[in-house]
């Protein structure tokens, strides 16, 4: 069932049309990762606003999935480490490395089985917002209580969860913070808090703003031994500082508030997530609405969320197929929608490495950034070939395991370290398991459904023939351009 553009003109609360087929996919493939035709139907004869209630209702604050055993453990001390000799150092950096897989491949089975992708989706979101790579925190244990922190704020408060990331340990650790103190304050945190956190890149500070306020954040620091956050008096400069217009003995969280008090705030992230959920150029007017409302709620989320899924431009023509999936979106979506269940993750973990985006290692304080960025030469091929690895259908072992990753993105043919070549071996023949079974999938599909609204975002580019056997059309969607938006 089709939408036209100005069938569903919702300002604040929705118009009583089931929104049908399509719809419910759209709302689906923005709020988590791809959907299955069972739960498109689910949606499909609500209005706008008793579908987006629906899925805002399943948002949760735990993930459902149970984690590694390492995480139970206490993550080693910074000091340790540093007495270690090289060859222990080397064991210890191998070891690290591999929780950090074993992390990632968590993470990605959770995107798979939570009954609340949107939870997901947004835990997502707000690690690419408060970007920390495990590179540089080095301890697996601090990336995964950060990525708890982020579930259970993801649809909560804003201002909650910035106070609660200012001071969680692999923030301190990634932006500097644990070793500033009065008579060196270290201005990394100071600068991100107010340029990538909240007011955004040249809105509404100065550097001397960024300058008093890295005084406040000293002696916010770690515990040697547990690395949990401590606060150390006196490393704290408690002198009278002057940011933002206003004067005060602040310390930390006093800043904090401070920014949290500024328009700009609720427009910067209001704005990002117009970017995640409607379209890559924002309306400023909708945004502004939209800002105006994040903050009257008192930077609660999920109201912000619900009026943004119910406005007139999520549901636009425009907004459709106007988003580029990012790896992850790609790779988790389409095992979700073709309801592929491997025996291991970690093919995918490479995969989406090697597509440019490895969770939990960013790569850099801005996190990823997205939209077209994901698509190049070299990405888009290997986005081609890992599909077509998928519903080949060929039947090939992983041999070997899967090597260690980096942030950056897939590099061009030739161009390759040896590590990165071994990545892409493992993942080529990973991938193969990954064999998409028609005739399991197409035994829970209605005899009429339409496989193109199911599968693509927009009409195909290059849609198969109507008299093509069904697993046919359903490899030639997969492989057709308007596949990679969403």
């Amino acid at each position: 069932m089709l939408i036209a553009a100005g069938a569903l003109f919702l300002s604040g609360a929705a118009a009583a049309v089931p929104i049908g087929y399509e719809g419910a996919r759209h709302l689906l493939a923005r709020t988590g990762f791809g959907a299955t035709d069972a739960e498109v139907r689910s949606l499909a004869a609500l209005d706008a606003g008793d579908a987006v209630d629906r899925v805002l209702a399943t948002a949760r604050r735990e993930a459902v999935t149970p984690p590694p055993a390492f995480v139970a453990q206490a993550p080693l001390p910074y000091y340790k480490l540093r007495a270690m000799d090289a060859q222990a150092r080397m064991a210890q950096q191998r070891l690290n490395v591999e929780l950090g897989l074993e992390l990632r491949e968590w993470w990605l089975g959770e995107m798979l089985a939570t009954p609340s992708p949107v939870t997901e989706k947004m835990t997502l979101f707000w690690h690419n917002h408060f970007a920390t790579s495990q590179q540089k925190v080095r301890s697996p244990q601090l990336m995964y209580r950060q990525n708890v922190l982020l579930r259970r704020e993801a649809l909560g408060n804003f201002g909650t969860l910035l106070h609660a990331v200012a001071k969680d340990p692999a923030m301190l650790v990634y932006l500097d913070n644990a070793g500033s103190r009065k008579l060196a304050p270290n201005e990394n945190f100071a600068r991100e808090v107010m340029e990538l956190f909240t007011l955004g890149e040249g809105h509404g500070y100065s550097e001397r703003d960024i300058k008093e306020a890295a005084r406040a954040f000293t002696g916010w620091s770690l515990d040697r031994e547990s690395l949990e956050f401590t606060f150390r008096r006196a490393f704290h400069d408690a002198g009278e500082k002057h940011i933002l217009g206003r004067s005060g003995r602040f310390d930390g969280d006093q800043v904090l508030d401070l920014l949290l008090e500024r328009e700009e705030t609720a427009r910067f992230v209001t704005t990002k997530l117009w970017k995640e959920f409607v379209s890559p150029s924002p309306d400023e007017h909708e945004v502004a609405r939209l800002a105006a409302l994040f903050r009257d709620a008192r930077y609660e989320v999920k109201p912000l969320l619900r009026a943004m899924l119910v406005s007139e431009a999520f549901w636009s023509r425009d907004s459709r197929a106007a988003l580029i999936k990012s790896p992850v979106e790609l790779v988790v979506g389409t095992l979700r929608t073709f309801e592929i269940h491997p025996a291991t993750l970690r093919p995918a973990v490479v995969a989406v490495a090697l597509l440019g985006q490895n969770p939990m290692s960013p790569p850099n304080v801005k996190g990823w950034a997205g939209g077209q960025a994901w698509i190049n030469s070299s990405t888009l091929l290997a986005r081609k070939q890992l599909l077509e690895r998928m519903f080949r259908g060929a039947e090939v072992q992983v041999e070997g395991p899967a090597m260690a990753m980096t942030a950056t993105p897939a590099p061009a043919a030739g161009d390759e370290t040896g590590r990165e070549a071994r990545m892409r071996r493992t993942m080529e023949r990973g991938m193969q398991t990954y064999a998409f079974d028609w005739d399991r999938w197409s035994r829970t599909l209605p005899a009429q459904v339409d496989l193109q609204s199911l599968v693509l975002a927009q009409a195909a580019v290059n849609p198969p023939s109507p008299q093509a056997p069904a697993v046919q059309r359903v490899r030639q969607l997969v492989a057709d351009p308007a596949f990679q938006l969403k």
